[in-house]
């Protein structure tokens, strides 16, 4: 067993707890993570807004639905984030509701900064990229993980980094455009296929 999973595990927070901490925060003038600039905050308090419209607006398809309903194994879904990341805010509401369908599937939240250890085992293309979600077995062994972004958006990203040399707000403000457009579904699909590879469904 990883025992950086298990360290994070210990301090790890519900989806509401999560939200209600990021929130705190916000009141106090601060962001999550280790490094505190105006941006970080202007960009957690983007994230609270985002996260709470798409609470009530983002909708998990019929076929997700009844896929995770058949979830007969217990599993975790631990997915590291930080309040001030626009991927994460696009993306944790979406896994929120979709753990919710299953009894069987028990979501936790731990911060990236927080939690290094467990991040350098899970980088992208080297990077400390975030949302990932873990999915762990019932003993707390990972078994697939997703993130930080579903494949067309990642797709946008680099094509636009490959033409431009950067990531800068442009691009940022496609992405959201992105995420607005798919609904969700993008996630979904790719966390189901997961799943269904892992012969979780």
């Amino acid at each position: 067993m990883n025992t950086n999973i298990v360290k994070a595990l210990a301090k790890s927070y519900t989806y509401n707890a999560y939200r209600e901490k990021v929130s705190q925060l916000i009141n106090q003038g601060k962001s999550t993570g280790n490094s505190q600039s105006d941006d970080l905050l202007h960009y957690s308090e983007l994230n609270e807004t985002r996260m709470n419209r798409l609470e009530k607006t983002i909708k998990v398809t019929e076929e997700t639905q009844e896929k995770l309903t058949q979830v007969d194994k217990k599993q975790t879904w631990l997915v590291l984030s930080e309040g001030w990341c626009g991927d994460a805010a696009q993306i944790l509401p979406i896994i929120y509701k979709m753990a919710e369908l299953s009894e069987n599937i028990d979501l936790k939240i731990v911060f990236r900064d927080e939690n290094e250890a467990l991040m350098n085992d899970f980088l992208t293309n080297g990077g400390k990229a975030i949302p990932k979600l873990i999915i762990l077995d019932e003993d707390n062994n990972a078994i697939g993980d997703f993130g930080p972004r579903p494949e067309p958006a990642r797709k946008l990203i680099a094509d636009y980094k490959a033409a431009n040399g950067v990531v800068d707000e442009t691009i940022k403000v496609e992405l959201q455009k992105w995420y607005l457009h798919d609904k969700g579904v993008s996630t979904q699909n790719e966390i189901m296929q997961l799943m269904k590879k892992k012969e979780l469904v």
